[in-house]
């Protein structure tokens, strides 16, 4: 049983092998009261669906293994691989990721906004979300009001990933194939409008020089920096 939520109206109406949960959302000014379903289903382990200033993403509460878990398997990744995590502002990403004057200046220039930073992560985050050889952890402070909102319902970080499935060139971006392609794997789809196509740019601050590990949405230039291009393939699915 699927509930659609559009606007101040819930219609009930069986749909075989689709989402739990619609959410049709504002882009610009999405309505707190749908945001709030959308965390509550988070904090209860749910695995969401939400777009961000680049594509649509899927995510879930670091607390949540067996979200995670789900993740994966829709993705197709190992335990190895790295997720991001989401942060509604700077000073919130502290808490999880070390920060020198020189890595804030640089994230203070151009966050909120397109862009994903590897940095060594705090004691804060558990063993099992950061990478063990280096203790590092992507991060993201997106410039998207949807997901903003839906982090500052949470109070917490999400836990995320390209919503970009095995063999597919780009991420998925159009509701209707979202639906058909992962059906009801996912508990709640926050919808406001059909995403990018393009992911974000992924910077690695853990070390110095910084180091261009994709290219994407992000302009690179507007770091104010020197990066030296790695074309790390690991980076293709952050």
């Amino acid at each position: 049983m699927l509930y659609l939520v559009y606007h101040a109206a819930v219609f009930s109406l069986p749909i075989e092998n689709s989402l739990t949960l619609i959410l049709d959302v504002h882009p610009q000014t999405p309505q707190a009261r749908l945001l709030r379903q959308a965390a509550e289903q988070a904090r209860a382990g749910g695995l969401l669906v939400y777009p961000t200033d680049t594509c649509y993403a899927l995510g879930c509460c670091m607390s949540a293994k067996a979200a995670q878990e789900r993740l994966r398997q829709i993705r197709q990744l190992d335990v190895h691989h790295d997720l991001s995590l989401l942060f509604s502002s700077i000073s919130q990403l502290t808490e999880y990721a070390k920060l020198d004057d020189r890595n804030f200046a640089i994230l203070k220039r151009v966050l909120p906004g397109p862009f994903t930073f590897i940095l060594p992560a705090t004691h804060d985050v558990p063993r099992r979300l950061a990478d063990p050889r280096r203790r590092s952890i992507g991060v993201r402070v997106p410039d998207a009001p949807v997901v903003q909102g839906l982090l500052g319902e949470l109070g917490e970080p999400l836990m995320s990933s390209t919503l970009q499935l095995p063999g597919d060139s780009l991420p998925l971006h159009e509701v209707h194939e979202i639906t058909d392609r992962i059906g009801n794997r996912v508990d709640v789809l926050l919808r406001a409008e059909d995403g990018k196509t393009q992911c974000s740019t992924v910077i690695d601050l853990s070390e110095w020089p910084p180091r261009l590990l994709r290219r994407g949405l992000g302009d690179p230039d507007s770091l104010g920096i020197e990066l030296a291009d790695t074309g790390n393939p690991i980076a293709e699915e952050v």
